[in-house]
């Protein structure tokens, strides 16, 4: 009969009981194995330390590793299980610290892991866009820096600074040429790491990431100057990935091609200041009308600033702003080490900076002149160059200044608002331009530009002409109303003074005596006379051309004079002297061309008679001054809208104009009033410490007509050339004409009204 199966439970329950462990065994009890038999005891079993857990794990742990009989003492091993046992039993946070602080470094563990391997793959995908884009820029073996755009620096006679041109609005300078402040303070705002990164900064751009992530707004930047410096030479102002990864390989390029003061001193040269400024000495001139080398701790501070918003921080626009941005440039320049408290503290003090506005001064319109000139001379400007002009800076300060202030005090009362000056040397240098009251406000040069009737300014080119067909200062004509065709030319004042001398007609600008000329010498005499006496513009061939109704500029007017100052030849106004680079080479010279003469000995000494005796007892005694012989003429045009007064010595020969740009009526300023008295202060104020000289030419009148019973010239005058006399050779002591000329015709009466009204001999 097979044995039943074992029953689990009884097995169980019969194991229970049993106090010791059955441990095992090679077929033999402990009673019987000899001494030499291998075997296994209980005794010989390494007891295993308890798990931890809960007590009643403890215990159970307890109760299989120290089954003792009844009586028999622990041994030590027992004894500091036991104690263990007790202190963890009751309480498992300390096993719970233990297994929280396990998990914890092993999520710090892993998350190092992983972070590590996702900045592996972080940096592999950064250097494939980098790749991606750093291909796409052009071969680095092609990178150059650019040419900075040339400037014009443009110098007086004396080589003062007149202005700067070109698209920089300065010129380039050496980082020891200009005042140190200027890049310890752009360092100290802009890159304060600047001498140790190298291109790019990653402390500066993690500080400035984080800056704009507590602010939840861009207030930082991370560019380094030299990554500002690749984004002005080499790329757009776009705010994209790739321009920045371009940024920043060019950076790195520029690292290694030039020392940091080189990077610095081409930042300096290119970096944007506003208004047109490009570089610390256009930003200099623009703002506090200096050169960056004379720059102070408060104006590099201000100039500093500029570049985080040129034109919010602009002086001009808002100096307060400005004065509160250049005090945070001070406050780091302090803390970079730059400069002491005491030097911030004296800074910080300072007034608002009230800058000029651009280009502020009459001396610009000088160099717009140049600027427009240039190109016919030297081709495309391709490097920077210095330009030498005829311009004499104080005399060009000096008339700016007499014709603002002018329309300063009698503008309003007066209905003028504007003005204009030039004035010449006998060769026809100019030596001062203005084409209107202030620059900034407008740049239309009226003095050279502008067309405008001369008015009676134009009479000295009839009387020249007159003087030419044979008449002389003593030729006598009728002050009377003439009609000439539908027109009647008028007096000024209105009234008639019957017989008067054609040097008192000129005197007193009498209107009546130029129209009965122009009628006598035909409008086309008078025409080609202002033509070689250097008048370009367009005349009309008509008998109003006495009273300067056609249009010319005021600087073709003014040239027009000179052959009466230099003895007889004839100018073409002119400003530049010399090109050169900024090496010294040439690149023009002016050639000194043989004067061609076109007034001729007898004429100049009668003119220049005529047009003393304007200042001295007509028209013109306004402009009169001490010490030097003066000679010109007034004009005034219809309604007064146009005044003059365009004067000479053998020094220097001027014209000055006022009047409106939109011919508007003056309140009845003459050019015997308000253009005469600046004259007169302008000459007297250029003659000071000048040789005195003589005009050139001398005539000695004969007795006044009026004197001999008012005997009036016929118009039988024979011109004067008997072959001794050419142009050109009336300098001071020349030929003087005889008591003769005119011949017996000068005595005869007039036989009819044709006679009386035009000088003409009739039959």
């Amino acid at each position: 009969m097979e044995p039943a199966p074992p029953n689990p439970g009884r097995l169980m329950a019969e194991r229970t009981p049993r106090k010791e462990r059955i441990e095992p065994s090679f077929g033999a009890s402990k009673a019987t194995r000899k001494s030499d038999e291998l075997s296994v005891t209980a005794e010989d079993r390494v007891v295993a330390p308890a798990p931890r857990g809960k007590s009643g794990s403890r215990k159970a742990a307890g109760a299989k590793t120290g089954g003792k009989k009844a009586g028999e003492k622990p041994s030590g091993r027992n004894k500091a299980a036991g104690a263990k046992s007790k202190r963890g039993g009751g309480g498992g946070s300390g096993g719970g610290e233990g297994a929280t602080r396990r998990r914890i470094f092993k999520f710090l563990r892993t998350f190092v892991y992983w972070s590590f391997i996702a900045g592996i793959w972080a940096a592999i995908a950064a250097a494939c866009v980098v790749g991606y884009y750093a291909v796409r820029l052009p071969a680095m073996s092609s990178w150059s820096i650019p040419a900075r755009p040339p400037n014009a620096r443009i110098v007086s006679v004396d080589g003062k600074l007149i202005a700067n041109r070109g698209q920089t609005g300065g010129e380039a300078m050496r980082l020891d040429e200009m005042s140190p402040y200027i890049p310890m303070a752009v360092i100290a705002i802009e890159d304060r790491r600047f001498r140790e990164h190298f291109g790019i900064d990653p402390i500066g751009l993690a500080r400035a990431l984080a800056t704009n992530l507590l602010t939840g707004r861009t207030v930082q930047g991370g560019s380094t100057l030299t990554q500002q410096l690749a984004k002005n030479l080499f790329l757009e102002p776009e705010r994209t990935l790739e321009r920045k990864v371009q940024e920043a390989v060019l950076a790195i390029w520029l690292e290694t091609k030039f020392s940091k003061d080189e990077i610095l001193e081409l930042y300096l040269n290119r970096v944007y200041f506003g208004s047109g400024a490009y570089g610390v000495d256009a930003a200099a001139r623009r703002y506090f009308n200096k050169s960056a080398r004379d720059v102070t701790l408060d104006e590099a501070a201000i100039i500093a600033g500029l570049l985080k918003a040129p034109s919010r921080y602009s002086p001009a626009r808002d100096p307060k702003a400005a004065e509160a941005r250049a005090q945070v440039v001070l406050a780091a320049m302090r803390r970079s080490g730059f400069i002491t408290d005491r030097e911030a503290a004296q800074a910080l003090a300072m007034q608002p900076a009230s800058a000029r506005r651009y280009r502020r001064g009459s001396q610009q319109y000088v160099a717009d002149m140049v600027m427009a000139q240039l190109p016919a001379l030297i081709g495309e400007m391709r490097t920077d160059v210095v330009i030498d002009t005829t311009v004499d800076l104080d005399l060009q300060q000096l008339a700016g200044s007499i014709i603002a202030d002018t329309i300063a005090k009698n503008g309003a009362k007066s209905r003028i608002s504007q003005g204009a000056l030039v004035s010449l040397d006998g060769t026809g240098a100019i030596r001062a331009l203005v084409g209107g009251k202030d620059y900034s406000q407008s740049q239309y040069n009226r003095a050279s530009d502008a067309e405008r009737q001369p008015g009676s300014a134009f009479k000295p080119i009839v009387y020249l002409t007159a003087l030419e067909a044979g008449r002389t200062p003593e030729s006598m004509r009728e002050d009377a109303p003439v009609k000439i065709g539908k027109w009647t030319p008028e007096n000024y004042d209105r009234k008639y003074r019957g017989q008067v001398s054609l040097s008192t007609g000129l005197a007193y600008s009498l209107n009546t005596i130029a129209a009965q000329l122009v009628m006598e010498v035909g409008p086309k005499a008078v025409i080609e006379t202002a033509h070689r006496l250097g008048i370009r513009s367009t005349l009309q061939d008509n008998a109003s051309i006495a009273l300067g109704t056609s249009e010319v500029t005021l600087m073709e007017l003014t040239g027009a004079y000179a052959p009466f100052a230099n003895g007889g030849y004839a100018v073409t106004p002119w400003l530049i002297r010399r090109v050169t680079t900024s090496e010294g080479k040439v690149l023009y010279e002016r050639k000194g061309t043989p004067a061609k003469p076109v007034v001729r000995a007898r004429e100049l000494g009668m003119m220049n008679a005529m047009l003393e005796r304007v200042v001295s007892d007509g028209t013109g005694k306004r402009a009169a001054f001490p010490g030097w012989e003066i000679a010109g003429k007034t004009g005034t045009t219809q309604n007064s809208r146009d005044a003059l007064f365009v004067g000479y010595t053998a020094n220097l020969i001027t014209g000055i104009w006022y009047g409106n740009d939109d011919g508007s009526p003056t309140a009845h300023v003459t050019g015997g009033t308000l253009p005469a008295e600046s004259w007169s202060k302008f000459m007297a104020a250029a003659h000071k410490g000048v040789p005195v000289s003589e005009l050139p030419g001398r005539y000695v009148p004969q007795a006044p007509a009026e004197a001999q019973g008012g005997q009036i010239a016929s118009g039988s005058e024979q011109p004067f050339g008997d072959g001794r006399n050419t142009f050109g050779t009336g300098q001071a002591g020349g030929p003087r004409p005889g008591a003769d000329i005119g011949g017996a015709d000068n005595q005869r009466r007039p036989r009819n009204i044709l006679e009386l009204l035009f000088g003409r001999r009739q039959g």
